[in-house]
């Protein structure tokens, strides 16, 4: 089994990076997607959460309320370590359940939104990064995505630099030109993991 750690910054396309690994053969462990199951209705993390952050962060149904949650944490480096400090750990136990699940001979792709803010590139065999350039993150986040200017801005700055990012990177994925351009660029990083996941068996 090969671990690969995948990240990126927000609006640098790393989920269709994740979603061309996954077409080509890899098993995807989703950080974000377990960091959502952690804290549905009736999970001890969302009890923790509200314990922590009190009953504003939920909607009338009882489900987390993530803009309002975003809006307390994103600001706040104390609040946001809190926050991080409830759900890291729960989303660390159900990773790990998923890697032992998969195949002997498996590439086992984590996608990790904070690899690299929360030091977990010692963790995996090897990290691919995914780069964009902060013109290109602005545009996607505002474009395509329906923020505002400032909120986009406040979201990049709350993670890594481009620097700190490429610093812990084995192999990089630029993503600011045509999608085909990304295409045969995940092409080759994916044969590059193979032929490393067979030198590891």
């Amino acid at each position: 089994m090969l671990k690969v750690g995948l990240t990126g910054g927000i609006g640098a396309g790393k989920s269709e990076v994740s979603r061309l690994l996954v077409s080509y053969g890899a098993v995807l462990i989703d950080s974000d997607l377990i960091a959502r199951e952690v804290v549905e209705p009736g999970t001890p993390g969302l009890a923790a959460v509200v314990e922590e952050f009190g009953p504003d962060v939920l909607t009338a149904e009882g489900t987390l309320d993530r803009p309002a949650l975003g809006a307390l944490v994103f600001a706040d480096d104390g609040r946001r370590a809190a926050l991080n400090a409830i759900v890291h750990p729960l989303v660390g136990a159900r990773a790990a359940e998923r890697e032992w699940a998969a195949p002997e001979d498996a590439v086992v792709v984590h996608d990790v939104p904070l690899l690299t803010e929360n030091g977990l590139a010692p963790f995996y065999d090897l990290v691919v990064v995914v780069d964009a350039s902060a013109e290109t993150q602005l545009d996607r986040l505002v474009r395509l995505r329906g923020m505002t200017e400032t909120d986009a801005r406040a979201r990049m700055a709350a993670q890594a630099t481009r620097e700190e990012r490429r610093a812990v990177a084995d192999l990089i994925v630029d993503n600011d030109g045509p999608r085909e351009a990304l295409e045969a660029r995940v092409r080759e990083v994916w044969d590059e993991l193979v032929r490393r996941a067979a030198d590891a068996g």
